[in-house]
């Protein structure tokens, strides 16, 4: 057949549409993607007010809103992450760039909140406050990388 393309299908080109934050594919998607956003904001906002909360002695408030906010925040920002790959109509693959990075991200997320900002809420002691400090400090560097390849999704 004439002027028929050869090779496998090619995915849809982003150049063909406008770039928003959510990509209009269906309803599913966009729902999918501003609670994404929510849990994002859950996961990442009270983050800011963690070392003046420990200067401030209120540990105990401090590790209730790790504990029953920010880590299943976390937990559903991955969620809503993988369902909005899934609901993308092959727009987006796992074997793209900026998700593979942004999963890797997501698990050094975990690991850092689990294992250095968790140990430290509870404690005021000096090296409790560096590792609170250094755990916070990790996140909002990985916070701005991930929005980063969110925004401008390298290697598509």
């Amino acid at each position: 057949m004439v002027g028929a393309p050869l090779g496998p299908p090619r995915r849809p080109s982003l150049a063909s549409r406008p770039v928003l934050a959510i990509l209009p594919i269906s309803t599913g998607y966009e729902l999918l993607g501003y609670l994404h956003v929510l849990a994002v904001i859950a996961a990442f906002g009270p983050l800011f007010t963690y070392p003046s909360m420990q200067r401030a002695g209120a540990t105990q408030a401090l590790a209730k809103l790790h504990i029953r906010l920010v880590l299943p925040a976390l937990t559903l920002v991955w969620v809503f992450g993988m369902g909005l790959v899934g609901a993308s109509d092959d727009v987006w693959e796992l074997s793209d760039t900026w998700i593979l990075l942004s999963l890797i991200a997501w698990v050094v997320l975990m690991l850092v909140s689990w294992f250095l900002i968790r140990p430290a809420i509870n404690d005021t002691g000096e090296t409790a406050r560096s590792r609170l400090a250094a755990g916070v400090g990790i996140t909002h560097l990985l916070l701005v990388v991930v929005l980063y390849l969110m925004i401008f999704k390298p290697g598509v």
